[in-house]
């Protein structure tokens, strides 16, 4: 049954806004104040996204029920998948050993917990989102951070934080990409527009790091590491974005980060080395080692860049996608070009009687297919570098086995809930309740860039996805902005740029970190630890989108 999305199924706006807004509600209180285990709130989320759905919007039963079915796919392939392999990879390191030698090599550069935060979660962790993305860096810079000796919920929590600045970038610039299939701009264009708006906040993010883990006076100790940081990333970014392209802007920049930093680390050292039992600022001592045995220690990760940035060129996933046996795809029975999206999320509105024409089907239905891409996915390639470091270490084949069925063991109702996750989030999106909440973002007039901001933030906070978030609201952002005659540009990328601040605080990011942490059932308290600085982060990205749009105009390309 073809079915039409509505966005205001009650008739009043607000009501239909706050009947849109219950399963997300249902969802963060379930975790943040009544501290159920996520996969508990994910369920409640998920039976009240399936209600709000059926009886209050007329989805079909039976797409409904596709659409939740979909999405506990996709949440166990592909995420789930990178995120089981990249614990695997980490778990492997750790039963051989040579996890000690990398926690020595960084604490030669810096003993300071402070200096390894910027190194390991903001210039690692960027370069792995550029490779991978979709909660790649989280699971591997929390664990890293977690054998560093960092406590549970600061690894978590400062993973996520750092994950910010180069999300829009990540996984060789699918979601700019993206963007642009979507909305009819050049791909070039957009990612000079996010060039001239994320470097402003990777300046930022390595600083409120520090501040978040060991307050100002933190910060003072080790601001020029901060600053080096922030600021070869940044003007890395700017650069790369505005004359290359979106492809290789995280790759580099992270690159161009761990180096300056790393170098600077070599010749200076801060005056203070903060202690206290309750901070993770203090550092531990450093056991010599010989750079022979540093490499050792470090080839298990140079396998998994290696792997994953050839997993992510373009020709290899296309060559490892080819035919249907190495990646079968089939639409989703019952939701597969049923459902259609209507006008103001559609530049017009849905036609009822050409529902039956293919042109018009193929141009307007929502489609929904799933790809089994078991050799090309981003977990695959995490898989071969867990096994070439598995061969490197001459680990035994029946130990690997061992590490590997631990692994799972250990994962088991983190993938349950990542899975129940991406349920809640397909079934808003199929239902048309995300199109409601983003809707309510649209009637703020003046302020609207402002809030352009915050619907790229919502969008990915319930997707888990900026990618997903900019075919979520793409055009819906550019449609709004010629309505209300400001530059579509501007508006439209700062989806993408907003929306990387929500990805803290999607369940999804805050599962992957829990999982990597080992804090399976505390998923409220990373939550509430990461909360308020996603909202600060998004109104930064806020007013530097108003900036743009009525004072530095110039600065749009």
């Amino acid at each position: 049954m073809e079915w039409i999305q509505v966005y205001d199924p009650l008739g009043v706006q607000w009501l239909s806004t706050l009947a849109a807004a219950l399963p997300i509600v249902v969802l963060f209180f379930t975790l943040g104040v009544l501290q159920r285990p996520a996969h508990q709130a994910a369920l409640l989320g998920l039976a009240c996204a399936l209600a709000v759905a059926t009886l209050i919007y007329g989805m079909p039963v039976r797409a409904a029920g596709a659409a939740a079915l979909y999405g506990m796919a996709f949440g166990l392939f592909p995420i789930g998948w990178i995120v089981l392999n990249a614990v695997f990879l980490y778990n492997l390191t750790v039963f051989s050993g040579t996890f000690e030698i990398v926690k020595s090599s960084v604490a030669h550069l810096s003993a300071d917990r402070r200096i390894q935060v910027l190194l390991v979660a903001f210039a690692f962790g960027a370069f792995i989102e550029g490779a991978a993305g979709f909660g790649a860096p989280v699971a591997i810079s929390a664990a890293l951070m977690i054998g560093l000796g960092f406590s549970p919920l600061h690894a978590a929590g400062l993973s996520l934080i750092a994950n910010t600045a180069p999300v829009a970038f990540g996984a060789i610039g699918t979601p700019i990409i993206t963007l642009a299939a979507i909305t009819g701009f050049s791909a070039q264009t957009l990612s000079a527009m996010a060039g001239r708006q994320l470097p402003l906040i990777s300046v930022i993010i390595p600083m409120w790091l520090i501040v978040t883990m060991s307050g100002w006076k933190g910060l003072r100790g080790v601001w020029p590491a901060a600053l080096v940081s922030g600021m070869s990333f940044a003007i890395t970014q700017f650069l790369w974005s505005n004359h290359v392209g979106p492809e290789l802007v995280d790759i580099i920049g992270g690159m161009a980060s761990l180096i300056c930093t790393a170098v600077l680390c070599a010749w200076w050292k801060p005056n203070d080395a903060p202690k206290t039992a309750d901070s993770p600022a203090a550092g531990g001592p450093n056991p010599g080692f010989s750079r022979r045995r540093a490499l050792h220690g470090w080839m298990p990760w140079v396998f998994l860049s290696l792997f994953v940035m050839i997993w992510g060129l373009g020709p290899v996933k296309s060559l490892l996608s080819k035919g249907p046996f190495l990646a079968p795809s089939f639409g989703v029975p019952a939701l597969d070009r049923m459902v259609y999206r209507d006008y103001p999320v559609e530049p017009a509105p849905a036609d009822q009687a050409r529902l039956s024409d293919p042109a018009y089907k193929s141009k307007r239905a929502e489609t929904a297919r799933f790809s089994f891409n078991w050799l090309s996915a981003t977990g695959t390639g995490i898989l071969f570098a867990a096994l070439a470091a598995a061969l490197y270490l001459r680990i035994r084949p029946r130990d690997v086995l061992a590490v590997a069925f631990n692994t799972l063991k250990s994962m088991r109702w983190a993938l349950v809930t990542i899975a129940l996750m991406l349920a809640l989030g397909f079934v808003t999106r199929y239902g048309g309740t995300d199109a409601t909440l983003g809707l309510a973002f649209t009637r703020t007039g003046a302020m609207y860039p402002f809030f352009a901001a915050f619907l790229g933030w919502l969008g990915v906070a319930l997707t888990g996805s900026d990618t997903s978030s900019n075919v979520l609201f793409g055009s819906l952002q550019k449609i709004t902005a010629e309505q209300l005659g400001l530059n579509p540009v501007l508006i439209t990328a700062s989806n993408s740029t907003g929306g990387v601040m929500g990805k803290m605080l999607a369940a999804q990011s805050i599962v992957v970190a829990t999982a990597s942490t080992g804090q399976i059932g505390q998923e409220g308290k990373i939550l509430r630890y990461v909360f308020w600085h996603s909202i600060a982060l998004a109104a930064i990205m806020g007013v530097i989108v108003m900036l743009q749009a009525y004072v530095f105009t110039w600065m749009v390309p």
